[in-house]
C-alpha cells in the first residue's frame, strides 16, 4: 500500500493532500515538530517528533518505503527519500527525481554560498494560487504512478 508522508511544519497544502489521499484511499502521516489540530479521520495520522534539528526528516526517512510519497520542500530530505525508492513532491508541484536531485542539491549549495556572501538577500518566492493548482495536478500524477508501480 502507498502511504503519503508530509513534512508538515511549513507545508501550505496539507488540506489538499488529505482530500486527495482520501479520494484514493491512501494513508497520510503528517510529521511535525509541534502539535497541530488535524481532522479525526482514519486515513490521517499525526506524528510529533522532538524539536531537534532534522528530527522530522529523520523520522520520515526511517519510515518511508519504496513507492511511498513524500511531500516536502526540503531538498536534502528529498534526496534521502529518493535513495529509499520513494517519490518526492514539493508543495509547489515540483517533482524531485533521481535524475534531477543532483542539480537541485548543487543549486541549493550555490544559493547558500551566495546568501553567505550577501549577494542573495531574499528567500523563496511567495506561495501562489498557481503553485497550489500545479501541486494538485502533480500529486494526482504521482499517486497514479505509485499505484501502478505498487
Amino acid at each position: 500500500m502507498v502511504n503519503i508522508f508530509v513534512d508538515a511544519d511549513a507545508c501550505p497544502v496539507k488540506q489538499e493532500i488529505c482530500r486527495v489521499a482520501q479520494r484514493h484511499g491512501l494513508k497520510v502521516t503528517l510529521v511535525t515538530n509541534a502539535w497541530m489540530r488535524i481532522p479525526q479521520e482514519r486515513h490521517l495520522a499525526l506524528v510529533v517528533v522532538d524539536g531537534q534539528f532534522d528530527s522530522a526528516d529523520d523520522w520520515i526517512v526511517e519510515h518511508v518505503a519504496r513507492n511511498d510519497i513524500v511531500v516536502s520542500a526540503d531538498i536534502p530530505l528529498a534526496s534521502r527519500c529518493l535513495k529509499k525508492g520513494a517519490r518526492v513532491l514539493a508543495p509547489t508541484g515540483r517533482v524531485f527525481t533521481e535524475d534531477s536531485i543532483g542539480d537541485v542539491l548543487a543549486s541549493r549549495a550555490i544559493s547558500a554560498h551566495l546568501r553567505e556572501l550577501g549577494t542573495i538577500t531574499g528567500g523563496p518566492a511567495p506561495f501562489e494560487k498557481r503553485d497550489r493548482s500545479r501541486f494538485l495536478q502533480r500529486l494526482d500524477e504521482v499517486i497514479q504512478a505509485a499505484l501502478r508501480a505498487g
